[in-house]
């Protein structure tokens, strides 16, 4: 029986200093960080992120160049005197890019359930994770940790709706799971390709028809022969605005609210416990 831990679902700020199975390597303060040769530290072959944006890893090696690591990453101890990445692998490549031959580090006793969970964690809180690459990472909580969906949902600070629906993400042809591990594909269509007769079809008039996630709706409910609803009163929801909702919704893990009233409105992010309030502060906190 797997044991929940307090403090999990709170980002890698919380998970550091309030995690007691995970103490610091012995140093003089153990927020500091030290530096470590790159070449002594090895990515994690678990990563949970499994594809790299080229240009934008780039970017921040010309970044690191002139400004320096800014906000070390996060190492464990392995074999034979080297360090396995546990958050910030591409800091670590773009380090090496950039000719750093040192990087500051982060170095902490994790076991592989917490060191997952912090990768997963890092990777879900900066957006850097495509859906498929998500829902593998909550499969594996699920799989080689026996989390429940409710456990993971609390671990990364999202809906349960929001897991359960990416987990069905795994259940889509490969090559549809391939389209949306190249963005050609949003989390949005493939909902909506998911409830068409042939999903692999439908992904690709969607990528070479550039169709909008409504348009990829009502194709998916004409192949199952069922008629669009009819517009009821002219007073009606903007249907831009229910769009805008599921997208937000999607792109957070989170029920989203939007309510215009002219060129005004609102917009209410709701969380069912702290764990997920912690995640929207620390999401808004960059």
């Amino acid at each position: 029986m797997t044991v929940k831990r307090a403090g999990l679902g709170r980002g890698l700020s919380a998970l550091l200093e309030e995690m007691g199975s995970a103490p610091p390597v012995a140093t003089n303060d153990s927020k500091a960080a030290s530096l470590l040769p790159v070449a002594s530290i090895s990515p994690n072959p678990g990563q949970p992120r499994r594809t790299f944006d080229e240009i934008a890893l780039n970017e921040l090696a010309d970044s690191i160049r002139i400004k320096g690591v800014l906000q070390p990453i996060l190492v464990r101890p392995s074999a034979e005197g080297r360090y396995e990445i546990v958050a910030g692998e591409r800091r670590w490549r773009a380090s090496q890019m950039a000719g750093l031959h040192e990087i500051p580090v982060v170095i902490r006793n994790f076991s592989d359930i917490d060191g997952f969970e912090a990768a997963i964690i890092e990777n879900v809180q900066r957006t850097d994770l495509n859906p498929i690459e998500e829902a593998q990472g909550y499969q594996r909580l699920i799989a080689e940790f026996g989390h429940t969906q409710e456990m993971v949902a609390s671990v990364t600070g999202k809906a349960r709706s929001h897991v359960a629906n990416l987990l069905r993400l795994l259940d889509l042809p490969d090559d549809v799971q391939t389209l949306v591990k190249m963005g050609l594909l949003t989390l949005g269509h493939a909902k909506a390709v998911m409830q068409a007769k042939d999903p692999s079809a439908l992904a690709k008039d969607i990528a070479a028809q550039g169709l909008t996630v409504r348009q990829a709706e009502e194709a998916a409910r004409r192949s199952q022969g069922i008629t669009a609803p009819k517009a009821q009163a002219s007073s009606r929801r903007d249907p831009e605005l229910d769009a805008l909702e599921s997208q937000l919704s999607d792109s957070l893990g989170l029920q989203v609210a939007i309510e215009a009233r002219g060129k005004r409105g609102t917009v209410t992010l709701r969380f069912s416990d702290l764990d997920q309030l912690d995640s929207i502060i620390a999401r808004l906190q960059g």
